[in-house]
């Protein structure tokens, strides 16, 4: 396994599925990188990143199958990150890009070579983002926000600040990929 598995978090509202597609587009003719499609427990049409929608039922039965590398719950919903492209990037010495959850780092350092890019704002953009969805009442933000998820301790962590402009964010982001990438071409 030569690969790296790059995991990107960071709270609700942060930005992380805007900065990741830009940065799969500006990355996509790039052979060293795979950016991964979550499996998630919510309706295509749902909005948000594009994913791989799941029943409950069919999520629970992939877990159990072993269908997944990661997977891991949060506000009600299932996640998880395919075991097969996130195996062939590795093995094929790629850095493998997930949106991640700060709860399943832990699990990932114990298995995988791994980086982490976290992206962040101020409370005050969170909050305004967040408000902009429309999905949640003004209590629940502020729930939200209130929350502290630290990440583990010992794991090296790259932080892109996403309080300006989305073009800014983006060229954080890929600089910080651009970081993890290995130096030679992956053949394959």
């Amino acid at each position: 396994m030569n690969g790296v598995l790059v995991a990107v978090v960071g709270p609700s509202g942060a930005g992380k599925d805007t900065l990741m597609e830009a940065a799969r587009a500006a990355l996509l003719a790039d052979p060293r990188v795979a950016f991964l499609r979550r499996a998630i427990t919510r309706p295509a049409e749902a909005g948000g990143e594009d994913h791989l929608p799941l029943s409950r039922e069919a999520f629970l039965a992939g877990r159990d199958a072993g269908q997944f590398a990661l997977s891991w719950e949060a506000h009600g919903l299932l996640y998880g990150i395919p075991a097969g492209p996130l195996e062939a990037a590795l093995e094929t010495g790629r850095s493998a890009v997930a949106n991640l959850s700060r709860r399943a780092l832990a699990d990932a350092a114990a298995r995988f070579p791994l980086r982490v890019v976290e992206i962040t704002a101020s409370p005050e953009v969170l909050a305004a983002r967040l408000a902009s969805r429309g999905r949640e009442e003004a209590e629940d933000i502020a729930r939200r926000l209130a929350r502290e998820a630290p990440l583990p301790a010992g794991l090296a962590v790259e932080t892109v600040r996403n309080d300006g402009t989305v073009q800014a964010g983006a060229e954080a982001l890929l600089r910080a990929l651009r970081n993890t990438l290995p130096a030679a071409a992956v053949a394959g």
